[in-house]
Protein backbone atom coordinates (compact mmCIF):
# COMPACT_ATOMS: atom_id res chain seq x y z
CA UNK A 1 0.00 0.00 0.00
CA UNK A 2 1.31 3.61 -1.05
CA UNK A 3 1.51 4.93 2.44
CA UNK A 4 1.43 1.86 4.97
CA UNK A 5 5.29 2.18 5.66
CA UNK A 6 5.33 5.80 5.98
CA UNK A 7 2.73 5.91 8.57
CA UNK A 8 4.19 3.10 10.05
CA UNK A 9 7.78 4.58 10.25
CA UNK A 10 6.25 7.86 11.33
CA UNK A 11 4.62 6.06 14.99
CA UNK A 12 8.49 4.01 15.07
CA UNK A 13 7.02 0.97 14.88
CA UNK A 14 8.58 -2.12 13.52
CA UNK A 15 6.68 -4.65 11.04
CA UNK A 16 6.18 -6.72 13.84
CA UNK A 17 4.83 -4.32 15.95
CA UNK A 18 1.89 -4.01 13.86
CA UNK A 19 1.68 -7.16 12.38
CA UNK A 20 0.62 -7.72 16.06
CA UNK A 21 -1.53 -4.93 16.22
CA UNK A 22 -3.43 -5.42 13.13
CA UNK A 23 -3.26 -9.76 14.27
CA UNK A 24 -1.50 -10.16 10.57
CA UNK A 25 1.90 -11.62 9.67
CA UNK A 26 5.07 -10.03 9.51
CA UNK A 27 5.95 -11.25 5.82
CA UNK A 28 2.00 -9.73 4.94
CA UNK A 29 2.77 -6.16 6.45
CA UNK A 30 6.34 -6.16 4.35
CA UNK A 31 4.56 -7.73 0.89
CA UNK A 32 2.02 -5.01 1.25
CA UNK A 33 4.73 -2.34 1.89
CA UNK A 34 6.49 -3.80 -1.07
CA UNK A 35 3.72 -3.92 -3.46
CA UNK A 36 4.18 -7.51 -3.83
CA UNK A 37 0.67 -8.28 -2.02
CA UNK A 38 -2.83 -6.29 -1.78
CA UNK A 39 -5.09 -6.16 0.99
CA UNK A 40 -8.34 -7.14 0.96
CA UNK A 41 -10.89 -4.44 1.93
CA UNK A 42 -11.63 -5.68 5.47
CA UNK A 43 -8.02 -5.37 6.00
CA UNK A 44 -7.75 -2.07 4.05
CA UNK A 45 -10.29 -0.73 6.76
CA UNK A 46 -8.69 -1.99 9.34
CA UNK A 47 -5.11 0.01 8.34
CA UNK A 48 -7.17 3.07 8.23
CA UNK A 49 -8.86 3.11 11.22
CA UNK A 50 -5.49 1.95 13.06
CA UNK A 51 -3.75 4.60 11.68
CA UNK A 52 -6.68 7.07 11.82
CA UNK A 53 -6.39 8.53 8.28
CA UNK A 54 -8.70 7.84 5.34
CA UNK A 55 -8.69 5.33 2.72
CA UNK A 56 -7.79 7.16 -0.20
CA UNK A 57 -5.08 8.71 1.69
CA UNK A 58 -3.76 5.04 2.74
CA UNK A 59 -4.26 4.11 -1.00
CA UNK A 60 -2.19 7.33 -2.37
CA UNK A 61 -5.36 8.86 -3.93
CA UNK A 62 -4.91 12.05 -1.86
CA UNK A 63 -1.94 13.97 0.10
CA UNK A 64 -5.26 14.76 2.82
CA UNK A 65 -5.11 12.25 5.52
CA UNK A 66 -8.33 13.38 7.29
CA UNK A 67 -11.62 11.22 6.90
CA UNK A 68 -14.85 13.48 5.61
CA UNK A 69 -17.74 12.82 7.69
Amino acid sequence: MFRLKELREKRGMSQVRLAIELDLNQNTISRYESGAREADYRTLIAIADYFDVSLDYLLGRTDNPMILK
